[in-house]
């Protein structure tokens, strides 16, 4: 039988009674046509299932009850980082729900030299909403009990300025890379990937991740889609040194 999982943001314990997010929650009642007594589990990205049972089901409004809490042992040991620039339309979302189901720990939009995409603040902050319920809904899917983070859309210098010195592996994907995804070597700090847009990263971008530590990672010999980049060397990363 299918586990239905809904992601709830906020605090959730044994015996809590609480109202679905309203989205949830009509899908629920009028999609699934789930009934007073069915089971279902939440989970708010603290790493544990919350199985609940439905208490009571309106035209949209649905509420359930905690019945136990479950830790959930299903995350990478790699601690992956994507910084991918922005791609247009869709390809977005797809990224972000694939990298989210490869067990990537977070994703950072960047705007690099050759972005197409232009976001003005109100556009920002409503795509930033959108992709962080990509993300969630993806979890739901994949069976994650850990969101990943998703932060907002940031200028390529701007993010590698607010960098941490933690030991994290710093990688690019560059049709010139040498580097070779079976010679890494990661610590526990896992490791940042960077990904360019529709139309690459420019020389600027190349130069600044160079400075910054970055060594170009290289797939093979043919050049990726943006959509398809990222996803490859997540995959790829996964197999040799993760748990795929």
């Amino acid at each position: 039988m299918r586990t239905i999982r809904i992601h709830v943001d906020q605090p959730l314990a044994v015996g809590l009674e609480l109202g679905l997010p309203a989205q949830a929650g009509e899908h629920v009642a009028r999609v699934l046509r789930m009934a007073a007594g069915d089971p279902i589990t939440l989970f708010n990205g603290d790493g544990h299932d919350y199985p609940a049972v439905i208490q009571a089901v309106g035209k949209r409004d649905v509420t359930v009850r905690v019945e136990a809490a479950v830790a959930v042992a299903n995350e990478s040991p790699l601690p992956l980082t994507l910084a991918q620039g922005v791609a247009r339309g869709e390809k977005m979302d797809l990224i972000m729900q694939k990298a989210t189901e490869l067990g990537v720990a977070r994703i950072v939009p960047l705007l690099t030299e050759r972005s197409e995409v232009k976001l003005d603040a109100s556009r920002a902050e409503k795509r930033l909403a959108h992709w962080r319920a990509v993300v969630a809904s993806a979890c739901e899917q994949s069976g994650r009990a850990c969101v990943p983070e998703v932060s907002a859309a940031l200028p390529l210098e701007a993010w590698l300025k607010g960098l941490a010195t933690d030991g994290a592996l710093r990688l690019a994907l560059l049709p010139e890379g040498t580097q070779r995804a079976s010679e890494l070597r990661f610590t526990t700090a896992g490791g940042l990937l960077v990904v360019g847009p529709e139309g690459g990263l420019g020389s600027r971008d190349t130069t600044a991740l160079t400075d910054a530590g970055f060594a170009g990672l290289k797939l093979g010999p043919r050049i990726l889609r943006t959509e398809t980049a990222g996803l490859a060397a997540l995959a790829a990363l996964q197999a040799l040194h993760g748990d795929v």
